[in-house]
Formats: structure tokens, C-alpha cells, sequence
């Protein structure tokens, strides 16, 4: 690795989550500053690969682990971390980085505390309601958190609150405005003449949303068989791992279905969405925002501070989407989402007043925000 004086470490990694915010944010920064080279410390997940290579920014692959409540599971992420410790401090050496800026997660953690031990400026991402135990344990290491909702306030200690600024989620510049409906629907293969619904569980997918939009479907089809959906066509993303089960069952039901596994266009995506079915992840939630998808969102319901749930609630609350609980079984959640679904592909106007309030809550120049904090932590340093 050469050495650069204009390097910014974007640390963290393992969803689309955390990977698709620091990607946004380091394209701001290379408009800001032309000499900047991004280089991400992210982790081995395949995922991580898939979303970066396209970018073409450089990364490195962190040997840390999640840690579990087991006694291999803590070893091995002790053997992570003290490898990640080794590889994060040739690199801080070596690149000698004007900043680092944490993704959240696990993966954001060793390079953030030795940035603050190296006197580096830090700032970390936090676009969820409920700010992660990785990004409570970091308070203390950092000089900014990047907020997406001034409800987080609520959930950080007193002492850190002057830390805090609402910035928004980032999100890729190209991101804020749709493209033609045409132009999209011929990318996705889909008629560009019918309503679309886009059923997503983000880009690892999510069974209990296959499963429950499949179930409500069929009650339809059940209860009104001869509408058969009438003006509307599906988009899946269905996940790796599920993508051929849930085609077979739309085959079943004979419905006009395009089912992939995951996409990273997904400014094509929401350019078609009429209504979408989806999980309520802080990235997902900017985007329907920017974007003005009118929503149902399943909240993620396997996580033990339901931080889905909260961002879910914000766009609820400003009239932008309806919240479905995943109740984690298949025919409870069809049963539920049937009635909601039904009502909303037949109700424009009501589709057309939930897209207008996404509008108004939306932070679409986000990744700007953040980046231009980067920028006065950079040049405080170099003042100090």
C-alpha cells in the first residue's frame, strides 16, 4: 500500500446497511475534495464484495467476526480482533488518514478506537432510531455521530448529546430523484403500463416477508379470485438462498411476478414501486423517503432492541407507511397483511397522500451533510 495523505477510512461493514451509507458519503467527499481516496475496512461477508466492487474503491477485508455467547464464538472473535488490531495499524500507518468515519457494526470498532488512540478525527454513522452497542460502546471515541432521526437524542447519554448532529441517512446522490418508469421497468424486465408492488427484505432478503406477502396473496386470490390483481404486477427480491422457492410459488398462483435475488440498482427498483412491502432498515427508510415510496413495512422482529420498529414508527407517525408487526409465521402475517394490501393497491389517492408525506420527512442531501462534517473535523485537526 502507498502512502497517501489524503486517505479517509471508511470502517465497518456486513449489510447493505452500513456498507451503502459510507459508499454515498465517500462520493460526496470526492466531489468536496478531488485528492481524497476512500479505502473501506469492511469484513468477509460476500455481501461486502458484491456491494464495493462496483464502486471501485479500494478495500480491505477485516479478519473481526461477530461475537457470540459461546465459548468458540468469543475466542474466535478474540482472534479476529487482535488479527484486525495488527492489520488496522499497518494501515493507520502506513496511509496515515486525515479521518475515519465508522459505519456501525462490529467492524467499525477497532478502527475507530485506534484512530482516537492515533489523535485521528473520528465520526461515526448512527442512521437508526436506536443507536447499536457498538455505537454506544464508540461514544466515547468519537467527535461526531451522524444521526438519521432527532428522535435518537432520546436514546444517547446526556454526556454525548453535544456530539450529536441530524445529518439523515446517507444515500447515493443519484438516489434523491426517479428515473423514467419506463427506462426502469425495461432494466427490471417488467410493463412499464402496470402498477408495480416490490416486495424486498433488503439485500440479504427475508423469509417472513416472502412468506407473508406469498400468504396474503393467495387469501386475495381466494377471497377475489376473478380480480387477479388486476393493473398490477410484482417485483421480488427474494434473497440468494430463496429466490427459486418463491418463483415457483408465484408460477402457482399465476400472477405476473419478475423475482431476483438481490439487485443493486435499486434506484430502478423504487422508480417503478407504486407500494412496497419491505423491512425498515435506516437505508431502506431514507430511500422510500427520498424517493417517496409509499410503504407497509415488516420490521426486522429477531433483534432484541427492535430498532426496526422504531425507525418503522417515524415514517408511520408522518402518514408515509403502515406498520405490519412480523409475528414470525407465515399465515398469522398473511392473514394480517391481506386486508392492508388489498386496500392499498386499489386506493391511489391514499397511496398518492403517503407518498407525499415521505417527500416532507426525506433528508435526501444527507451523504452531503456528513460529508461536509468530515471535512470540519479535518480541518479543526489541522488547526489544532
Amino acid at each position: 500500500m502507498t502512502t497517501s495523505p489524503t486517505t479517509i477510512l471508511f470502517a465497518g461493514g456486513g449489510s447493505g446497511g452500513h456498507l451503502y451509507p459510507g459508499v454515498s458519503v465517500a462520493q460526496s467527499l470526492a466531489r468536496l475534495l478531488p485528492s481524497m481516496t476512500p479505502l473501506f475496512l469492511c469484513t468477509n461477508r460476500e455481501i461486502d464484495s458484491t456491494i464495493l466492487n462496483p464502486t471501485g474503491y479500494e478495500f480491505v477485508k477485516q479478519p473481526i467476526v461477530p461475537p457470540k455467547r459461546t465459548v468458540s464464538g468469543l475466542i474466535r472473535f478474540w482472534r479476529g480482533w487482535r488479527q484486525t488490531h495488527d492489520v488496522v495499524k499497518t494501515i493507520l500507518r502506513e496511509r496515515a488518514p486525515m479521518a475515519v468515519l465508522g459505519l456501525g457494526g462490529y467492524a467499525a470498532g477497532v478502527a475507530v478506537k485506534l484512530a482516537k488512540a492515533a489523535r485521528i478525527p473520528t465520526a461515526i454513522l448512527n442512521p437508526d432510531v436506536i443507536p447499536g452497542k457498538a455505537t454506544l460502546h464508540l461514544l466515547s471515541c468519537v467527535q461526531r455521530v451522524c444521526c438519521q432521526f432527532d428522535s435518537t437524542r432520546d436514546h444517547v447519554p446526556a454526556g454525548h448529546q453535544s456530539k450529536i448532529i441530524t445529518t439523515g441517512c446517507p444515500i447515493r446522490s443519484d438516489m434523491t430523484v426517479r428515473i423514467p418508469r419506463d427506462q426502469a421497468a425495461r432494466h427490471l424486465g417488467l410493463d412499464p403500463l402496470l402498477n408495480t408492488l416490490v416486495v424486498t427484505g433488503a439485500s440479504q432478503g427475508a423469509v417472513t416477508v416472502n412468506q407473508a406477502v406469498l400468504e396474503s396473496l393467495k387469501i386475495i386470490l381466494r377471497d377475489q379470485p376473478s380480480r387477479k390483481l388486476q393493473g398490477w404486477q410484482i417485483l421480488h427480491l427474494a434473497g440468494k438462498d430463496n429466490a427459486e422457492s418463491v418463483r415457483a410459488e408465484y408460477r402457482e398462483l399465476e400472477l405476473p411476478a419478475v423475482v431476483i435475488d438481490f439487485t443493486p440498482a435499486m434506484l430502478d427498483v423504487w422508480s417503478v414501486a407504486d407500494l412496497t412491502v419491505s423491512r425498515s432498515g435506516a437505508s431502506t427508510c431514507a430511500e422510500l423517503m427520498a424517493l417517496r415510496v409509499p410503504s407497509v413495512l415488516m420490521p426486522y422482529p429477531f433483534h432484541r432492541d427492535n430498532h426496526q420498529m422504531e425507525n418503522a414508527k417515524v415514517l408511520m407517525k408522518a402518514g408515509a407507511a403502515e406498520i405490519l408487526p412480523d409475528l414470525k409465521q407465515r399465515k398469522a402475517n398473511g392473514k394480517m397483511l391481506a386486508p392492508l394490501i388489498e386496500l392499498l393497491l386499489y386506493d391511489a389517492p391514499r397511496r398518492n397522500r403517503m407518498s407525499e408525506a415521505a417527500g416532507l420527512i426525506a433528508k435526501p442531501d444527507a451523504a452531503e451533510r456528513v460529508a461536509q462534517v468530515m471535512l470540519e473535523l479535518i480541518s479543526q485537526n489541522a488547526d489544532q
